[in-house]
């Protein structure tokens, strides 16, 4: 059985709810952050990065999101989540992973983890000031990329749950939601999902 390390609201939600779409055979486990669990060494023994999400496999542990999601596609070829039979579309599905991994999760951090990149509270006040603008940027990228309901066109795949994780730090990120009408349809869509509800109510009790 698939076990999967993470923390409510925090990117490790796509996995999660990426497992549920899939109808894997998995089981969940909370990482405190508010109780800095993550640095524990129990915790550090599977994930020495100190990060959500972590998933324990039967062939070992994978970390980062775009590849724990890959590997849920690729491992229930019959739900469907990704285009398993054509490596450009399968490509581009990464691609558009990478993004949020590396561009816009990057940027939103700069909001509460400028310490990550910088010492001085001058620059760290800098990195915060910068994030409506940034993280705007990286969505206008996205809303004008959309070609379908979903983040890859007509087929829904693990890349939804992903836009959907990241595009819920909008709001705190200061961006105005009025500029993004298909990201916000594709929130609303996401809304309507089964597995999306099931996981969200867990998720909350």
């Amino acid at each position: 059985m698939i076990k999967l390390y993470y923390s409510p609201g925090a990117c490790s939600t796509a996995s999660y709810l990426a497992l549920e779409e899939a109808g894997a055979d998995y089981s969940v486990e909370r990482v405190n952050f508010a109780a800095n669990q993550q640095q524990s060494p129990e915790y550090k023994a599977i994930n020495p990065k100190a990060r959500v999400p972590a998933m324990v496999t039967d062939r070992g542990v994978l970390t980062e999101t775009p590849a724990i999601l890959a590997f849920i596609a690729q491992s229930h070829p019959s739900a469907k989540l990704a285009p398993l039979d054509d490596a450009f579309a399968f490509a581009q599905m990464q691609a558009f992973n990478s993004y949020l991994c590396s561009t816009v999760h990057v940027a939103h951090a700069h909001k509460g983890r400028g310490t990550r990149w910088a010492d001085d509270p001058a620059a760290i006040a800098e990195m915060k000031r910068k994030v409506p603008e940034s993280v705007g940027a990286c969505f206008d990228l996205i809303e004008k990329g959309f070609s379908g309901p979903w983040a890859m066109g007509d087929s829904f795949t693990v890349s939804d749950p992903y836009l959907f994780t990241l595009s819920g730090w909008m709001e705190g990120d200061g961006l105005d939601l009025s500029r993004y009408p298909k990201v916000m349809d594709h929130r609303r869509r996401m809304l309507e999902r089964p597995a999306m509800r099931k996981v969200m109510a867990a998720i909350a009790g």
